[in-house]
């Protein structure tokens, strides 16, 4: 039966989680993951809008090694999924990666076959600033979800996944991928969203943001030579906003110079490695999302987790308290705002909500 609670969580520690999803995740460095890197070309991937592509470059990396069960099926590979802007380094950033990979930890890479791809539109996956521009292909998550259940049977030879979590944008291709392959995943983990229209202050934003570039003279409808900063640093502006955490930012930045010097910096970073063309595709990639109709099709169990301090996916819009029912086999958590949370960005402190996977692990563990 799916249920509702709040989580109570402790002071756990005090990071600095600037949230700037558009940045380039960068390579952390731990260098005990062994970590192999692959690429699958699709040939003539055809995209929703009928549009097409002769070679869909789809990037990914892993970390172990698969395991087949008796009948035949993988039944070890956990699939990870990013945040819009981010790409198959996101997850290892070692507030989630150190938490989760180690031996004993929930996601053991000596147990489970962990797979993080660049999405369609992201780091070294097929993309508009490779040369098409806007003539890329107007992709949106189903078209990464197909592309991902393709690149994992034809590419990975993986027919079965035990888990799927997804943060932010791979949240939302979570419940995307429980509904289109219902028996393709033992268990389902979204954090950080809601299955429904983007609608409201959250279509809002995104459209702002889009906006701003669109109306950048220098933007040139997709056709320029130099970065259109001006437009960029205004969509920039409101990505910051919607992953920023009130009172971490409060307490880590407690004078105007100090918050003053976060934001330039955070800024100067984030438009100096984002690409127009590929911000508005990547944005608007979620304009027909809209899983409600068909929430009561999936029925693998979900562990469905948000945070009290999320800009994005604010609670007090009780979207997620209404719709975890229509899923037969879902658990919602909403992590209330503690020194522990980072808003928006809470989903990649695995710390917080570990010992929560943990348990539906091994509440989905195949006797």
């Amino acid at each position: 039966m799916p249920f509702l609670r709040s989580l109570c969580v402790p002071v756990l520690f005090a990071i600095t989680f600037a949230v700037a999803t558009q940045a380039p995740a960068p390579s952390y460095p731990p260098t005990h993951w062994p970590i192999q890197d692959g690429v699958y070309i699709i040939h003539d991937f055809r995209f929703g809008t009928g549009e097409s592509l002769p070679e869909l470059k789809l990037h990914y990396l892993t970390l172990g090694q698969p395991h087949h069960g008796r009948d035949g099926h993988t039944d070890n590979a956990v699939l990870l999924l990013h945040g819009t802007g981010g790409n198959a380094h996101s997850l290892l950033n070692p507030v989630f990666s150190d938490v989760l990979f180690a031996p004993g930890q929930p996601l053991d890479i000596t147990k489970y076959f962990i797979i993080l791809p660049d999405d369609i539109g992201h780091g070294e996956s097929s993309k508009p600033s490779d040369g098409l521009h806007m003539k890329f292909p107007r992709y949106d998550y189903d078209d990464m979800v197909r592309s991902q259940h393709q690149m994992l049977v034809e590419g990975l030879h993986v027919d079965h996944l035990r888990l799927t979590l997804g943060t932010s944008m791979g949240c939302m291709q979570t419940f995307v991928w429980g509904e289109t392959y219902a028996d393709f995943s033992d268990a389902l983990a979204p954090f950080a969203c809601l299955p429904v229209e983007l609608a409201g202050r959250n279509r809002a934003w995104r459209y702002m943001a889009m906006q701003m570039i669109r109306k950048d003279p220098a933007w040139n409808n997709g056709d320029y030579t130099s970065e259109p900063l001006e437009g960029l640093r205004g969509a920039n502006d409101l990505i910051l906003i919607a992953g920023s955490a009130p009172l971490q930012w409060q307490k880590n930045y407690p004078t105007r110079s100090e918050a003053e010097a976060f934001v330039d910096h955070s800024l100067d970073n984030a438009d100096a490695h984002t690409d127009a063309n590929n911000f508005l595709y990547y944005v608007d990639a979620s304009r027909n999302y809209n899983p409600v109709p068909r929430l009561a099709t999936i029925t693998a169990p979900v562990l469905w987790i948000n945070s009290a301090d999320d800009f994005i996916n604010p609670p007090e819009l009780g979207i997620a308290q209404r719709l975890v029912n229509r899923m037969p086999r879902a658990k919602f958590i909403l992590i209330p705002i503690s020194d522990a949370t980072r808003g928006h960005g809470t989903h990649t402190v695995a710390s917080v909500w570990k010992d929560d996977l943990l348990e539906f692990l091994e509440e989905t563990e195949k006797k």
